[in-house]
């Protein structure tokens, strides 16, 4: 894949530095097994990329989050910011993780997804209370830190900030995103989605 408008074109091997090389390496021997996506871009920047994508591996991989929590932090991030390519990647690893079509359509569309669990509420009105607001209201931050802890709570801080970062990346370099069968709906992504409270959902 390449980079559009020739913001920050395809870097080969050949053309790379001693540095970037390295950090390349680096990521493709991790559980994201090749350069792609936004690293596409950050290459660019060897010094950038080498602690976020240690960060990013962390978050998506390492935390005590089941992935399917993880995604749905990452899918209510990607809504907020209407970045595409965020979407495209993320809904189809949301979908292979177990996350239900109805939720990712129902986030897509900016709707309160449909039979939530009752972590999955409490997330999806964490996250985006992080992700509009800057920060969570009193009552959510209190539900996180009683249902997760204090160093779960920051990590799923840390999954909106840094997937915010990733999206504007993706979004000033105008990297590409192939279609997808749920398209992120671009006319609603700065409308504020609705949340479910109190947190009544399926059971854990």
């Amino acid at each position: 894949m390449s980079t559009a408008s020739g913001r920050f074109p395809l870097i080969s091997r050949e053309q790379m530095s001693e540095r970037q090389r390295e950090v390349a390496d680096d990521i493709t021997a991790g559980p994201r097994g090749a350069l792609k996506g936004p690293f596409l871009v950050l290459i660019h920047n060897a010094e950038l990329a080498a602690p976020l994508q240690s960060l990013g591996e962390h978050l998506r991989f390492g935390t005590e989050f089941p992935k399917t929590i993880v995604e749905l932090a990452v899918l209510v991030t990607a809504h907020r910011w209407s970045c595409e390519y965020e979407w495209f990647a993320h809904a189809r690893i949301a979908a292979e993780a177990g996350v239900r079509e109805a939720l990712i359509r129902a986030i897509a569309l900016g709707e309160l997804p449909p039979d939530m669990s009752a972590d999955e509420a409490l997330v999806h009105r964490f996250c985006v209370e992080v992700a509009w607001d800057g920060r969570p209201g009193d009552v959510a931050m209190e539900a996180v830190l009683s249902r997760f802890g204090r160093s779960a709570s920051l990590d799923l801080i840390a999954l909106t900030g840094y997937y915010t970062l990733l999206a504007m990346v993706l979004n000033a370099a105008k990297v590409p995103a192939p279609a997808h069968p749920i398209p992120l709906d671009l006319a609603h992504g700065a409308r504020r989605p609705a949340t479910q409270w109190p947190l009544e959902g399926r059971g854990e």
